[in-house]
């Protein structure tokens, strides 16, 4: 948790923050004009403040422009998931409606097996799993830039995405085995609840990642880890990688030595960013990929 007389340093703290509970939306909205990654970096450092009521107002605000942001985005191209009708022979829930069509056009007889459907979902092309990196420091312009990357992940494949938050350990965010639609302000939430520590392990990450796509039968797999991949068992995590279908790197500009290392042994795509919006354009190309 961060005091105020910590916070008071910061730049724009006092002009957002002039009272123990209060923030300026106005203020934020005029920072956010000026300089959005910064805006957006200084609102989820509030969402970690002493004072709770300032620090609810924080997250409720973060939700709200992470998601605003993410939805500017281009849609995905190719299928997205919706219901169709399948012969009987596939499995699936009968479709009533076209077996009442059938059983009127019979006049009432038996009807023939033949014309019977059932009702399946069509599988979306692409099956999206987000690796979040939280070791070490992570609030700020990290936790900006993973929630955006999961706003934008979640309301690009809302039914086959996964998100997973890794350091020493794993924590799975959202498993690509739910089948029940998760609201983007869930997955947000949960993901601005992630707090950092430990030190960097990608191996657990990527086979978190491995376990998750086990889960989908979209015909495109893409993997995309959001990491500076400064992890001293780098080797660990090489032969796993190698696996994936599709992996895609994904660190900041200014910290990406190791991270092109690390995709150099891989096999995998890198691409720098140089802020949290900048992460929501890159999965944007991604996911607009075939």
């Amino acid at each position: 948790m961060v005091s105020r007389q910590q916070m008071a340093s910061v730049e724009h703290f006092n002009e957002l923050s002039p009272e123990v509970g209060e923030l300026d939306e106005l203020a934020m909205d005029r920072l956010l004009a000026d300089n959005p990654d910064e805006a957006m970096s200084l609102l989820i450092t509030l969402g970690d403040a002493v004072d709770v009521e300032l620090r609810a107002k924080a997250r409720r605000l973060a939700e709200r422009i992470v998601i605003d942001i993410a939805r500017r985005g281009r849609a995905v191209r190719g299928k997205v998931s919706r219901l169709r009708s399948l012969p009987l022979r596939d499995a699936g829930d009968l479709d009533i409606d076209a077996a009442v069509e059938s059983l009127a056009e019979s006049g009432g007889s038996l009807v023939d097996a033949d014309q019977l459907r059932v009702i399946d979902w069509e599988r979306p092309d692409t099956a999206v799993c987000l690796v979040i990196d939280r070791s070490g420091s992570m609030k700020g312009e990290a936790l900006a830039s993973a929630s955006l990357a999961s706003a934008a992940v979640a309301l690009r494949a809302p039914l086959s995405h996964a998100i997973v938050a890794f350091a020493g350990d794993v924590e799975v965010v959202r498993s690509m085995s739910t089948s029940a639609h998760q609201s983007v302000d869930g997955v947000v939430d949960a993901v601005l609840s992630l707090k950092g520590h430990g030190t960097t392990c990608i191996s657990k990450g990527l086979s978190a990642a491995i376990t998750e796509h086990e889960h989908s039968r979209c015909g495109r797999h893409l993997t995309v880890l959001l990491s500076d991949c400064r992890d001293r068992s780098i080797d660990d995590a090489v032969q796993l990688a190698l696996s994936l279908d599709e992996l895609v790197i994904v660190a900041p500009a200014d910290d990406a030595d190791d991270a092109q290392s690390f995709a150099d042994l891989a096999g995998a795509a890198l691409i720098t960013v140089d802020g949290p919006r900048d992460v929501a354009r890159a999965l944007d190309e991604l996911l607009s990929r075939r």
